[in-house]
């Protein structure tokens, strides 16, 4: 047997095998030595990638770190804000970077934005996207008030914060990523709570030039701080305007502006409203706000679980004191849409760019009353001409009821502007019967023959008194109505007038 076993090994072709197992177990071993070797470099290279973060310790009075990662596209950044701040940037490039809103607003507009100073109070969600867009804008002075810091929670809504800025201080981090956006931006950062001892220092005059804050946002989520905010600047007469609660909501069609006196459909509004009301404080303070409802399937601010409160005092859960406790239901897209929304009010009011809001679109039941307004109307002027007609139909739609109301008068009455109680009416008296008569006997049609170009929107009681005195007495408009109601009224007839020949 060993005989055979050394002929085998003897042998030409054994000796080639062997050496080519032999030099592919080498070749296989130096592979694996090669990449184990690169692997180690590239997670050495990583590794040193990651920056320091030696004196991250040092944390405020509200727990944030005051450090901010050693980073060269950082410190390039700030070398540049100093010196655009400085007046070492080219106006030209700042008027190329901001030449679309230049077009919107006028050259005149555009130079009242970039003299402006805003104050933003509260750097969350809300705060952060109408910083961001002001500053995009062309707004050069922007003080941001917020004591908290950025929190992994925080990026689902939050307008520029990254994995880098957690744990910085929220102000700092708009600042820091701002400034690589706009440069010349000037900004005054306070980390502090806005509170009511502390007003007259965070809403004082920029240092520099002792000019007033052209507008305040209020972005504040804790109700008490939220009116002493609002109160301050009402009895200072700063203006300012305040965002209403994002939580729970998910229908961006039904956010709005408004007064704060309207906004009845929002939780944080009618607390806020309510204890205004108590300061002598009902109207006058423009608000962000969502009209939609509660309902089934949607998100809800739950109570605390009883297992909290078994915890110890409920005030101390909360970061602060008398703030809230509990992690609220928010989809990221509306405090975006809040603080845009906020945002463009600002704008245009510091610009004096025209503002026509519209109150909240009715629901289906009010136009509905509206629409057997008309049909009420319309019946007791064809009973001029048949006293007992019955089956009267007008040719007016419920969408068109809300076309009119809500696109052509825009919610308002057309002769005084109020925007409750409306109702649609003919505006001339007909100069023969309001009646259509189609086919006869079981099959016959009785129609008015009211047009959308003859329908005007007033107030249950304008419409009453136009009613007796222009459709039934016969007055002419000219005596009733002075000339700017009459030419409003006809344009807004001839607007009808385009979308009726279409439809």
């Amino acid at each position: 047997m060993s005989s055979y076993i050394s002929d085998i090994i003897s042998q030409h072709r054994f000796q080639l095998l062997a050496t080519a197992v032999a030099s592919g177990a080498t070749a296989a071993a130096l592979l694996l030595a090669y990449q184990r070797l690169e692997r180690e470099e590239r997670i050495s290279a990583l590794k040193s990638s990651i920056p320091s973060r030696s004196n991250s310790s040092n944390l405020n009075n509200f727990g944030a770190s005051t450090a901010t990662p050693e980073d060269k596209e950082d410190a390039r950044n700030q070398a540049l804000a100093r010196r655009a701040q400085a007046g070492d940037f080219d106006d030209e490039l700042i008027l190329e970077q901001l030449a679309r809103n230049r077009v919107f607003l006028t050259p005149e507009g555009l130079e009242k934005l970039r003299n402006s100073f805003v104050v933003i109070v509260g750097c969350g969600g809300v705060g952060s996207h109408c910083t961001a867009l002001l500053a995009r804008s062309g707004v050069s002075r922007l003080r941001l008030i917020d004591f908290d810091q950025v929190t992994l929670s925080s990026l689902n809504r939050h307008a520029v914060a990254t994995l880098a800025d957690v744990g910085l201080p929220k102000v700092q981090c708009l600042q820091r990523r701002l400034i690589a956006i706009a440069p010349w931006v000037k900004f005054d950062l306070r980390q502090e709570m806005f509170d009511g001892p502390v007003a007259p220092r965070l809403l004082e005059p920029w240092k520099e030039d002792g000019r007033k804050p052209d507008f305040i946002l209020d972005a504040i989520d804790n109700i008490e701080t939220k009116v002493t905010l609002l109160q301050y600047c009402h009895n200072n007469k700063l203006p300012v305007i305040s965002s209403m609660g994002a939580a729970c909501k998910s229908d961006a069609t039904r956010i709005c502006v408004g007064d704060i006196g309207t906004s009845t459909d929002d939780g944080l509004s009618r607390a806020t409203r309510r204890k205004l009301k108590l300061l002598g404080i009902t109207s006058g303070i423009p608000v962000v706000y969502s009209t939609e409802q509660s309902a089934e399937g949607k998100a809800e601010l739950m109570p605390l679980s009883e297992e909290e409160f078994k915890k110890g005092s409920v005030g101390d859960l909360g970061v602060m004191p008398n703030f809230r406790v509990r992690i609220l239901p928010v989809l990221g897209t509306m405090p975006a849409i809040f603080g845009l929304t906020a945002a463009t009010h600002i704008i245009l009011s510091i610009t004096g760019y025209p503002t026509d809001y519209r109150p909240p679109k009715n629901s289906e039941k009010v136009y509905e009353g509206i629409s057997s307004y008309l049909q009420a109307t319309e019946t007791r002027l064809a009973r001029g001409f048949i006293p007992d007609i019955v089956g009267f139909k007008i040719p007016v739609s419920l969408g068109e009821v809300a076309f009119l109301t809500d696109e052509i008068y825009h919610g308002r009455s057309v002769i005084t502007g109020i925007s409750t109680r409306l109702v649609l009416t003919r505006w001339r008296k007909p100069g023969q019967s309001n009646i259509s008569i189609i086919g006869e006997g079981k099959n016959q049609q009785k129609c008015s023959t009211v047009k959308l170009s003859e329908i005007v929107c007033m107030t249950k009681e304008e419409a009453a008194r136009h009613e007796k005195e222009v459709i039934q007495g016969g007055r002419p408009l000219e005596d009733v109505y002075d000339k700017e109601v009459i030419s409003k009224v006809e344009a807004r007839l001839a607007e009808a007038a385009k979308y009726e020949a279409s439809r």
